[in-house]
């Protein structure tokens, strides 16, 4: 298969009909390179805040409302894209209002078949950003989703730090990793944690990115991050672990072939064996003692 990361550049939209426009524009670039999977990235919804105004999209909370309040119609558009196109879409992540699970917005992202049916996956851990200003909290558990593309996990940005998490993705043979990172720093942690949970779990992960300057927003104000595709640097995968990477800042699709033979066999046959040893941490006493010495 083709898989997409993209590096999204976010934008003050005049219309709804601008967004179609753009999100079209997006995803039938993806789809003509041949890609079957398109990776947008965390709380690149966002933009869907600037339909209500300036002043709401600079309003942290109303900014999650006006965002959450589009999804039922961003949905849709994105169900009606992957059956034009025939391809698997991961939507860009938002703040949604669930009833169902209390009175503050979770960060969500859905999933898109090409048969236009969906799925979502919430994000598990909050930034401080996230629970100390913004009020956003954790959402439902994760899910493995089992694909004609294979079975796919999906760690939302800080979540792809947490081994744990990572570990509970064991069975997935790619995750995606959609990231919202402010400076170089945060880009950094996340593309550390998605090259982590590949080696451990030795299967390929997807990360894309916001981009660029939103002068509209205290949330996302200033994006930095670029696509990536990384697998376990083994038995048929790149030495360094990076499958494709795009340029820092730089707006676009990263596009790379991904085979899943390669994947059972790196976990059949590897040179090393992360995924099938890891229970073998729990033989151990994993918490170090304290020893003085001189």
């Amino acid at each position: 298969m083709k898989v997409a990361a993209v590096a999204y550049p976010m934008d003050f939209l005049e219309s709804w009909a601008a967004y179609e426009g753009k999100l079209t524009q997006w995803v039938s670039e993806a789809a003509g390179a041949g890609a079957d999977l398109l990776v947008f990235p965390e709380y690149g919804a966002m933009e869907l805040a600037t339909l209500a105004g300036r002043d709401v999209a600079l309003d942290l909370e109303a900014s999650l409302k006006a965002v959450s309040d589009r999804i039922p119609e961003a949905d849709a558009l994105h169900a009606k894209l992957a059956r034009e196109f025939g391809v698997h879409i991961l939507a860009a992540s938002a703040p949604v209002f669930d009833p169902e699970l209390g009175d503050r917005p979770v960060n969500r992202a859905r999933f898109f078949a090409p048969n236009g049916d969906s799925v979502h996956q919430d994000k598990q851990i909050m930034t401080r950003f996230e629970r100390e200003e913004w009020g956003v909290v954790a959402g439902g558990p994760l899910q493995l989703f089992d694909t004609a593309l294979g079975k796919i996990g999906i760690l939302i940005c800080y979540d792809s730090e947490f081994p744990l998490l990572g570990r509970a993705m064991a069975e997935a043979d790619l995750i995606l990793v959609p990231s919202c990172t402010e400076a170089l720093t945060g880009y950094s942690r996340v593309r550390i944690g998605s090259m982590a949970r590949a080696l451990e779990n030795q299967c390929v992960t997807i990360m894309s990115s916001t981009v660029g300057i939103c002068d509209w927003s205290e949330a996302v104000d200033a994006n930095t991050g670029m696509g990536g595709i990384f697998g376990p640097p083994d038995t048929g995968f790149p030495a360094t672990g990076v499958i494709a990477e795009g340029v820092l800042n730089q707006p676009g699709w990263t596009y790379a072939e991904v085979d899943l033979d390669r994947i059972a066999l790196v976990r059949a046959d590897g040179v090393v064996l992360n995924r099938r040893h890891w229970d073998d941490q729990t033989g151990r006493d994993v918490i170090a003692a304290t020893r003085k010495l001189g």
